[in-house]
């Protein structure tokens, strides 16, 4: 079967200042990961830490340099990521939909889905 990872992207700079979720988005989220994990579609999932605690390391010139964060020129960054063993590229995106889905209305959060080659 396919793999596919799903890049959860936010935008650190718009994040609501209240970083509490509701109870409930805990209850739905967790509901979700135990029917997801029970299908056999999640094999991975985690958030990363804010880029003010990152660093990138970008190659060019036959150097590499090194920038830490925080990465306030860029409007979105990767905030987590799951990766998904599904049947197709259909059903990754239904599960990824599902998951968005149970964010609060106010926070805008995106997902890039992509197979990984060879899976």
């Amino acid at each position: 079967m396919p793999r596919f990872l799903s890049l959860i992207r936010i935008d650190e700079q718009a994040l609501p200042a209240n970083t509490e979720f509701p109870p409930e988005f805990g209850e739905r989220m967790g509901a979700l990961m135990e029917e997801i994990t029970k299908a056999g579609v999640m094999l991975d999932t985690a958030g990363l830490l804010p880029t003010s605690e990152g660093t990138r390391v970008t190659w060019s010139g036959g150097k590499l340099s090194y920038t830490d964060g925080p990465f306030t020129e860029t409007k979105e960054v990767v905030g987590g990521y799951a990766l998904l063993q599904a049947k197709d590229k259909a059903e990754a995106l239904e599960w990824t939909k599902r998951f968005l889905e149970i964010h609060p209305e106010e926070w805008t959060v995106g997902a890039e889905l992509r197979q990984i080659d060879g899976g």
